[in-house]
């Protein structure tokens, strides 16, 4: 592939269109409302043209979000962005709906189905249908204020610094002190994160508290009984119910906590502890320094030995991250007044990727890029889709997509690191993997409780909170932190970006898991169904995305013991 990406011509909008200019944007949408459809042939070139006006708009946001992400402090920023989702995105929405309706009650969309790409567009006219069913033009004003207080959560969270030991950090940047062998310098920079948190903890209890009712009120609307019923719609999910999401929690709670109870107690024999305090998790158990992949200004060695990993499992691939350098697509260091977390942001004009996040020189950031390159690489294997409403896949494949990148390099961590480190950090994958399924059971039945408990109080939903995190946590001494384990929650920021969004995660390693297995029997043959199913986009349903990489869509303690039993067997193999 060539170092850079080509955007596509417009041939349906004007090159020069001001899309910050509702007035410019209007007409565009009205003459695709206008335009006769006479013949399956007009119906493709109308959807064409839709594809094209959505595509521009829907760029044209994400960069302003990007640009938000990265700089939380500019109000010249987060005033061009809040005038996109206050001022054009919700005129845009309700012209949008008309024209997808449009699409499912034409005439000639039952030729279009019966065509040779019929399954593409049967695939599409579900969603949309699915769309149709919940769109209310009463809810746009609705969500423009969910994003107002989602930015205002942003803003809070990008604001937290800290001074520690005479010099200033972000929450990632200290993050890195508490892997240290020294327990007073660990103990001392997780408190003062904690305390960080805890400063702000009355005013994201207050940001979320506004969020619930208006989540509410999105379901009343469409005469649902609850946010939970809202979301199985708006995230399309045709092929699992809320029930299975509880299922798999059950399976978790069987299956992977007595693990990590026995890596927990493990970790305390070896760090000579009668019981784990919070800050002696991520320090490694035999008191070695910690895994130091690279200096936390030295971003652009990360980039490259990161690309070599790439380059080792397909040159393909290093070739398809190195366009996103070209680009300037990548913004990848920590720093003040910079949105906490990490994301890849599909620009869907340019059809080509975006990676963000808050390199601080630890392990999980070299896990953090390659989950993000992974997202990278399902964009670029899918933009030759030609209609944007088909290139993304179901969310859970995304995940899959991002995580089986994380597995497949595991292999690879001697670009960082010398054959014991390397070993190390190859445990430590395996054990987040291990330690991540009990921790996104929480955060699942948490918003499950949430959102069909829409009355709850502070004190309840605390107490819920504490509860699960008995179920399913690391059984610490919190005595003294009582406060800071009742709000953990508070960092969780997909319950405040994209409720319900997190059992992705959990279906998601499940595949991820089966490639793993697979590439150990035959390398190739896993990354060749990996990528081919990646080029699928959006144009198949969620299980036969999973047929095609050779793996099967179950998240049943039938598919999660034989697979957790495996990763136990990899980590008994690994050194302590």
């Amino acid at each position: 592939m060539d170092s850079s990406i080509q955007t596509p011509v417009r041939t349906f909008i004007p090159a020069d269109l001001d899309i910050a200019n509702f007035e410019e944007l209007r007409p565009l949408y009205e003459s695709l409302a206008d335009r006769p459809v006479g013949s399956v042939d007009d119906l493709s070139r109308w959807l064409a043209d839709f594809s094209e006006l959505s595509a521009a708009v829907d760029e044209f946001g994400a960069r302003r979000y990007i640009a938000k992400s990265c700089h939380t402090e500019d109000p010249d920023i987060e005033t061009a962005y809040l005038h996109f989702v206050e001022n054009i995105e919700p005129k845009i929405k309700p012209l949008a709906f008309s024209l997808q309706r449009k699409f499912v009650q034409s005439p000639f969309l039952p030729d279009l189905l019966a065509g040779s790409d019929g399954d593409r567009y049967r695939i599409l006219a579900r969603r949309w249908t699915s769309e149709i069913e919940i769109y209310r033009d009463e809810n746009v004003p609705v969500e423009t204020e969910i994003t107002r207080l989602v930015t205002e959560y942003d803003k809070t969270m990008g604001a937290m610094m800290v001074e520690f030991r005479g010099r200033e950090y972000t929450l990632q940047q200290l993050g890195r002190f508490i892997e240290e062998p020294d327990p007073a310098t660990r103990q001392q920079a997780w408190e003062l994160m904690s305390q960080r948190r805890l400063a702000d903890r009355e005013k994201i209890n207050h940001l979320f508290e506004q969020l619930l009712p208006l989540r509410k009120k999105l379901a009343e609307n469409v005469g649902l009984d609850n946010y939970r019923a809202y979301i199985w719609k708006s995230y399309k999910r045709f092929d699992y119910t809320p029930q299975d999401c509880e299922e798999f929690s059950n399976a978790i709670e069987k299956t992977v906590v007595p693990l990590v109870d026995a890596l927990d107690r493990q970790r305390a024999g070896d760090l000579g502890l009668q019981r784990l305090r919070p800050w002696d998790l991520a320090v490694d158990p035999k008191n070695r320094p910690a895994l130091r992949p690279f200096g936390e200004d030295q971003v652009d060695a990360f980039v490259t030995k990161v690309r070599t990993i790439f380059d080792r499992l397909s040159p393909d691939l290093a070739q398809q991250f190195d366009t996103l350098g070209a680009a300037g697509n990548l913004d990848l260091a920590s720093r003040r007044g910079k949105q906490p977390g990490g994301y890849q942001c599909s620009l869907e004009e340019s059809r080509a990727p975006f990676i963000f996040m808050n390199a601080a020189g630890l392990q999980r950031d070299v896990e953090t890029l390659l989950h993000e390159g992974g997202h990278a690489f399902h964009c670029l294997a899918a933009r030759e889709e030609p209609l944007v409403f088909l290139r993304q896949a179901p969310m859970e494949f995304c995940e899959v997509a991002s995580m089986s990148m994380e597995a497949f390099a595991a292999d690879h961590y001697e670009t960082f690191y010398d054959a014991d480190e390397a070993a190390r950090a190859k445990r430590m994958y395996f054990e987040g993997v291990i330690r991540f399924f009990p921790w996104m059971a929480t955060i699942d039945l948490f918003q499950h409780w949430l959102y069909t408990h829409p009355q709850h109080s502070r004190n309840q939903r605390e107490e819920k909170w504490l509860e699960l995190s008995d179920r399913f946590g690391s059984k610490l001494d919190w005595s003294g932190y009582e406060a800071v384990r009742a709000s953990a929650w508070q960092r969780q920021l997909h319950l405040f970006h994209a409720p319900f969004y997190y059992v992705e995660y959990g279906i998601a390693q499940l595949g991820a898991l089966q490639l793993w297995m697979k590439s150990r029997q035959d390398p190739r043959a896993a990354l060749a169904n990996y990528r081919a199913a990646l080029k699928l986009g959006g144009t198949k349903s969620l299980p036969r995305l999973f047929e095609a990489a050779g793996i099967r869509f179950d998240f049943s303690q039938r598919t999660l013991g034989p697979l957790i039993e495996e990763v136990a067997e990899e980590l008994a193999g690994l050194p302590a």
